[in-house]
C-alpha cells in the first residue's frame, strides 16, 4: 500500500485503537458540518428569497418616494433650507444585534426612533400635507433600505461561511476518512501478517523440540539396549577334546 494515501505509523494494537477513534471522530464532525451546512445553505436560500422580495420594494417604494418629493417641491418650493433649519438630530438609527444560525453570527440590523420627530410644522402655511406625505414615503424607504442592508450582511457572511463549511466537509471525507482507512487496513494486514509469522515460528520450533525429543528417547533406549547387552552372562563356546574317540568313518574300507 503506498504511504502517501496512509498516515505513517508503527502498526501496533494501539496504534490500531487510535486510528479507529480518529476515524469515529471524523465520521462524527463529518455528519455535524453536514447538517450544519444544510441549515445554513437553507437559510441563505430563505434570506436570497427575501433579498429579491426586499429589492423590488426598495426599488417601488424610492420611486413613490422621489414622486412625493416633486410633490412637495411644486408646492412648497424649496424646502431644503427650511428642514435643515429644524433638524439638529436623527430621529431614525440603526441598531446591531447578532442572531446565532447553528453556531454563526449574523448581523442583524434593526431601526430605532429617537425621541419626537422633528419639523412637524413645516410646511403647514403651503403644502404642508405634501410635505407630510414625502417625509412618510421616505421613512418606509429607509426601513426598507435598513432590512435590505441587514438581509445583504447576513447573506454575505452566510455565503463565506457555508464555502468554509463545505470544504472541511470535502476534506473529512474525501482526504481525511479514506487516509484513516487505509491506515486502519495497512495496521490490520500487517498485524495479521505478524501473527501468522509468529504462528509458523511457534509450529516451527514445536516440530523441532518433538524431533529433539524423539532423538533423544532413541538414543535413551539405544544406550538402555546397549547395557543390558553388557550386563548379560557370557556363554563359553564348546571347545573338542582330542583324547576323546570319536567314530569315524573308514574312507579306505568304505564300500
Amino acid at each position: 500500500m503506498s504511504g502517501k494515501n496512509r498516515i505513517n505509523i508503527f502498526p501496533t494494537r494501539m496504534a490500531l485503537t487510535m486510528m479507529k477513534s480518529k476515524l469515529k471522530g471524523a465520521v462524527t464532525g463529518h455528519s455535524l458540518l453536514k447538517k450544519k451546512s444544510d441549515a445554513l445553505t437553507m437559510r441563505f436560500r430563505s434570506i436570497l428569497s427575501k433579498i429579491i422580495e426586499n429589492k423590488q420594494l426598495m426599488g417601488t417604494t424610492l420611486r413613490e418616494a422621489s414622486f412625493s418629493l416633486a410633490a412637495a417641491k411644486y408646492a412648497a418650493g424649496d424646502i431644503a433650507p427650511t428642514v435643515l433649519e429644524n433638524v439638529s438630530t436623527a430621529s431614525i438609527r440603526t441598531k446591531m444585534v447578532s442572531e446565532n444560525v447553528a453556531g454563526v453570527l449574523l448581523p442583524t440590523f434593526t431601526k430605532s426612533n429617537e425621541g419626537t420627530t422633528a419639523a412637524e410644522l413645516t410646511g403647514l402655511s403651503r403644502g404642508g400635507q405634501q410635505i407630510t406625505k414625502c417625509k412618510n414615503e421616505y421613512q418606509r424607504a429607509l426601513e426598507a433600505l435598513i432590512e435590505l442592508a441587514s438581509l445583504q450582511t447576513a447573506f454575505v457572511t452566510l455565503d463565506e461561511v457555508i464555502r468554509v463549511t463545505n470544504r472541511r466537509v470535502n476534506a473529512i471525507e474525501y482526504v481525511v476518512k479514506p487516509r484513516l482507512e487505509n491506515t486502519i487496513t495497512y495496521v490490520i494486514s500487517e498485524l495479521d501478517e505478524g501473527e501468522r509469522e509468529e504462528f509458523y515460528r511457534l509450529k516451527k520450533v514445536q516440530g523441532k523440540k518433538k524431533k529433539d525429543i524423539a532423538r533423544k528417547e532413541a538414543d535413551q533406549a539405544a544406550k538402555k539396549a546397549l547395557k543390558q547387552v553388557s550386563n548379560a552372562p557370557s556363554v563359553p563356546e564348546k571347545v573338542a577334546n582330542l583324547l576323546e574317540e570319536e567314530d569315524e568313518d573308514d574312507l579306505l574300507f568304505k564300500k
